[in-house]
């Protein structure tokens, strides 16, 4: 039987139960059993046999080719995003990237490119016009200048992600990326750049931020609720605590963190803290969020045992399969770890995933078994 939307019942009822056990999850209620969230976008050209190039020129192609890696893989309670396109990294980063078949060979991974193209007199440019004015700026002159028309609008094609999915019963979790201030200048001025900015002008910086933060969040809080998504990211990698000290830290990253994670959660939207590196010494400053309402997604680096220990009964862990595991590991030692986070770190309030993305060359039999320690 069919609904008005073309959706096969069972499937739908499929993508109902899965999401109801991710939301559950998230408000740390019992679940029939630990959820298990797919993460991945290489990957799927990779086990697919699909060339990189054509994996991320066409739209379509993209959306299709990450579903016939689902299929593949057999199993999964979501998708944490539906699509890839390499050119959102820049937003991200407010780096160029270099794409495949463009600045790199067809079946290359993408490369996020980190030069130094903010510079310190665009501070005052920043105060003196404001974010928005001077982001686009930025973002058309000096990222996007040289970039391929056909991987933009109108060459590149809308498609309704989230439909897609559900029409294979699937939920797809995020429907954007918050970015902190501190990873938008770092990409921008590059690494070394940055860390002496904050040495030699830190008031200057923190000036900028102030007025950057109120203008991060919206574009992607009104398009995931315009869309009906459940979720969106709010990222950080940089602005991991074992990048700075506690002094900056406290300075630089968790006032602007907090107040982006806070917008999102009164738009009632699910923040998923997408944490790239090494969180464990300010895990404690999460028990500060409002309790059942986001996900802290951990990459492998963070301890997630102390994690758990931290914010047992106060926000949902999600993670933290490693990359090198995925890839390195064997199906046996891949399904060991899985099941031991399912055992310590769930059942309730704990959401088994790859840390951060599934590697593009990762093994498709270590992946499935990663699902099978939430299944069993």
């Amino acid at each position: 039987m069919v609904n008005k939307y073309g959706i096969d019942m069972n499937t739908n009822e499929r993508y109902q139960q899965r999401l109801d056990r991710i939301l559950k999850s998230v408000a740390l209620e019992e679940t029939d059993r630990t959820p298990v969230v797919l993460e991945y976008s290489g990957f799927a050209a990779y086990i697919t046999h699909t060339p990189m190039a054509e994996f991320l020129t066409d739209s379509t192609k993209n959306i299709d080719t990450m579903i016939a890696a689902y299929h593949l893989i057999g199993e999964g309670d979501a998708i944490n995003y539906g699509s890839f396109w390499p050119y959102a990294l820049c937003y991200d980063f407010m780096s160029k990237v270099r794409v495949p078949g463009v600045e790199l060979p067809p079946n290359e991974m993408w490369q996020i490119e980190e030069t130094e193209l903010l510079k310190p007199q665009d501070y005052d440019r920043i105060l003196e016009v404001g974010w928005p004015e001077f982001c686009e700026s930025f973002m058309q002159s000096r990222i996007f200048d040289d970039a391929p028309a056909e991987f933009f609008p109108p060459y590149r094609k809308s498609v309704d992600v989230r439909g897609r999915w559900q029409a294979n019963g699937m939920p797809v979790l995020s429907g954007g990326d918050v970015t902190t201030p501190i990873e938008l200048l770092c990409g921008s001025r590059s690494l070394m750049a940055f860390s002496l900015d904050l040495i030699d002008m830190p008031d200057k910086v923190a000036a900028v931020m102030e007025a950057m933060v109120p203008h991060l969040a919206a574009k992607a809080v009104t398009r995931a609720k315009k869309l009906g998504y459940p979720a969106v990211w709010v990222g950080g990698w940089r602005s991991a605590p074992c990048m700075l000290s506690p002094e900056m830290w406290d300075r630089f990253v968790w006032p602007f963190f907090y107040q982006l994670v806070k917008e999102v959660i009164a738009a009632d939207l699910i923040a998923i803290l997408h944490l790239d590196s090494d969180w464990t010494r300010e895990l404690k400053r999460f028990k500060q969020l409002p309790r059942g309402k986001c996900i802290l997604a951990l990459d492998g680096e963070t301890d997630i045992f102390k994690a758990k220990e931290i914010l047992d009964g106060h926000m949902c862990i999600m993670g933290d399969v490693s990359a090198s595991m995925l890839y390195l590991g064997t199906p046996d030692s891949v399904y060991e770890y899985s099941s031991r986070l399912v055992r310590e770190v769930g059942p309730r309030g704990f959401i088994l995933q790859s840390g951060c993305d599934i590697p593009t060359n990762a093994s498709l039999e270590n992946v499935k078994a990663m699902v099978a320690a939430a299944l069993d």
